[in-house]
């Protein structure tokens, strides 16, 4: 932040740093349920296509079933149940289809791109509904709602992680799968969970989005949301041989990305070239981390 305000002094101005936080805060939120599939020695490719998929069909119900507070919440709730299901298949497929978890989330990837590409027709999805639009695009005493959204996620996320039995678990699986299944822990459902928060923490995010933009592109929405949420994991400290890895790593990974990508845009560095910047941190923590465990 630093090195950014000296580059550019419009960096460290308030309304930006809000607009940091509240970009950062939908790949953010996606980082977090990531960061427990890695932990626990899994991957989740599926999470960019998954957003454009839920958040095209939160907005589909709203716009069937009215502008209204009751259709809203039943929007709402019907994604949510639908991310459980699609995250329990992914959990199961890998578990006990012994699939490799890369494998079943790259086809994950090209299923749920084509399902809204198909029932898109191709083109964008808007709502109609001015109270769904009301929930990404709402302030709190000035604060943007996804931000506030993202820093209480990371808090309940933090609290499963680090104090619950099921946090336990995640790290015992991700660490040792064999002595985890000596110690007597369900190492299949403890993955299948995994994939469960994974896919909550896309609907969170993919409501959020659609919602602040009203619409859903079936094509571009959510494009390179794996990269960028495996990225936060990885520079927050999250191990890709699982057994290693925090939430409030994650939440300040997120921040660090989102923190680059604008001091990227600040620079005028072609929008082609992020991509670049991107794969290279990730391989840089990587090699860091390789570093520190020899």
């Amino acid at each position: 932040m630093i090195i950014s305000g000296i580059l550019s002094p419009a960096f460290l101005k308030v309304r930006n740093i809000l607009n940091i936080f509240w970009q950062t805060s939908y790949v953010g939120i996606i980082a977090i349920g990531a960061t427990f599939v890695m932990i626990a020695g899994g991957i989740d490719l599926s999470v960019g296509s998954m957003v454009a998929l839920l958040g095209a069909f939160a907005i589909e119900v709203v716009n069937k079933l009215g502008d209204n507070f009751l259709s809203v919440l039943v929007a709402i709730l019907a994604t949510y149940g639908l991310s459980v299901l699609l995250g329990l298949a992914t959990g199961i497929t890998v578990t006990k289809g012994k699939v490799p978890a890369f494998v079943v989330t790259l086809g994950g990837m090209a299923i749920y791109r084509s399902l809204v590409l198909n029932f898109a027709n191709g083109g964008v999805y808007m709502s109609m509904s001015q109270k769904y639009s009301s929930i990404g695009m709402s302030f709190v005493l000035g604060i943007p709602f996804p931000m506030l959204i993202f820093i209480l996620y990371a808090t309940i996320a933090h609290i499963i992680l680090s104090g619950t039995k099921l946090g336990r678990y995640v790290f015992a699986v991700g660490a040792n799968e064999t002595s985890a299944y000596y110690s007597a822990i369900k190492v299949d459902w403890v993955r299948i969970w995994t994939y469960v928060i994974s896919g909550v923490s896309v609907t969170t995010s993919a409501i959020l989005l659609s919602s602040m933009m009203g619409s859903v592109s079936s094509s571009s929405t959510g494009n390179g949301f794996e990269l960028d949420a495996i990225a936060a994991a990885v520079i927050g400290g999250t191990s890709l041989n699982g057994g290693k890895g925090s939430i409030i790593g994650t939440f300040f990974g997120a921040l660090i990305l989102g923190v680059i990508n604008n001091m990227l845009v600040m620079l005028n560095v072609a929008v082609y070239l992020q991509g670049t910047v991107k794969g290279l941190i990730i391989i840089g923590a990587v090699f860091l981390q390789n570093l520190s465990r020899e």
